[in-house]
């Protein structure tokens, strides 16, 4: 799947930016009609720990689903939002099917 990453306030490792991408290449198990997306790396400048965000947007037939989430490290946040966007896909297949 074709996905444009972007960082924001800092520099991205290209070894989280090749986590994220095989971490939402499993969706295309799940869905493979997904078209594209877009990864969000975001760094707040705040005091707390969980100063770490990713935003992803997937461009499916019809729709666009969107996770972003928040945690401390950006590898864990990568499997939170993943983790949603999978819940949001089965759904959008779901209802496909009830079609």
């Amino acid at each position: 799947m074709k996905l444009q990453m972007h960082s924001i306030h800092f520099d991205v490792d290209v070894k989280l930016k090749d986590f994220a991408q095989k971490k939402i290449d499993k969706l295309e198990k799940l869905y493979d009609r997904v078209i594209d997306g877009e990864v969000f790396f975001r760094l707040e400048n705040v005091d707390t720990r969980d100063n770490k965000i990713i935003e992803v947007k997937l461009n499916i037939p019809g729709s666009q689903l969107f996770a972003k989430e928040k945690s401390n490290t950006f590898e864990a946040a990568t499997d939170e939002a993943v983790e949603a966007l999978r819940r949001q896909l089965k759904k959008f297949k779901e209802k496909q099917i009830e079609h």
